[in-house]
């Protein structure tokens, strides 16, 4: 049996979760009132621009799912920590059934109401943030944002460039893959928005639970 450290960290569930993180912020900004579910940076920055501005219940559309961003971290931590590696299910598979749960509930949130169904989204992408982090071969890697990828991806190509190591140039490869995945997911959310609307972050449910099953069957193997 391997590792579930391995099963967690391989490049099959990387694609599963990155597809859901960029379907997740395509969600989030088509149709919930352009919030970032994910790029909690640019939510940041909305907030102060519209708090100098002093229009304070639109910062606040974007301040809260930061927090939530944070909320999830602290529960995917504290998961972490009290139920440990030594049981049937290893925790990271309970964060991507609770948070496949949690989305679906989302989908159910009418319209008019976008900051709880927001405030959820990010608190289930900081969770997933906190939860997986490295990718076989002891590389980090964000399966809901793009920016440590690309500059990781831009770090290994320099490096190839002038070392010619084929390990670099893989690994630049690799994350440049990862970004290409992250888009694809987007496009997928946002076609599904145009389709089903609100229901369209089943997909990333879908794809969540997807990487639950993965993860035990791997484990099993």
């Amino acid at each position: 049996m391997k590792p579930s450290s391995d099963v967690s960290q391989s490049i099959p569930l990387t694609v599963l979760l990155t597809l859901s993180g960029g379907l997740m912020d395509a969600y989030s900004y088509m149709c919930r009132d352009k919030v970032f579910a994910n790029a909690q940076t640019g939510n940041i920055l909305l907030f102060g621009v519209h708090l100098v501005e002093g229009n304070l219940p639109v910062s606040l559309r974007y301040l809260i799912p930061v927090l939530a961003f944070a909320a999830g971290i602290t529960a995917a931590e504290l998961f972490c920590r009290l139920i440990g590696e030594d049981k049937r299910l290893h925790w990271r598979q309970l964060v991507l059934i609770a948070e496949a749960l949690i989305l679906a509930g989302v989908a159910f949130i009418p319209a008019g109401y976008s900051l709880p169904a927001n405030s959820l989204i990010s608190f289930a992408c900081g969770a997933q943030v906190e939860s997986f982090r490295v990718l076989s071969g002891g590389r980090g890697v964000a399966t809901t944002m793009c920016i440590g990828n690309l500059r990781a991806a831009t770090q290994h190509l320099c490096d190839y460039r002038f070392s010619r190591d084929k390990a670099a140039l893989q690994s630049g490869l690799l994350y440049l893959g990862i970004i290409t995945v992250f888009v694809c997911g987007a496009i997928t959310g946002d076609l599904l928005v145009d389709i089903i609307g609100e229901y369209a972050i089943l997909g990333s449910a879908e794809l969540l639970l997807a990487g639950a099953m993965l993860m035990h069957i791997r484990k099993e193997s």
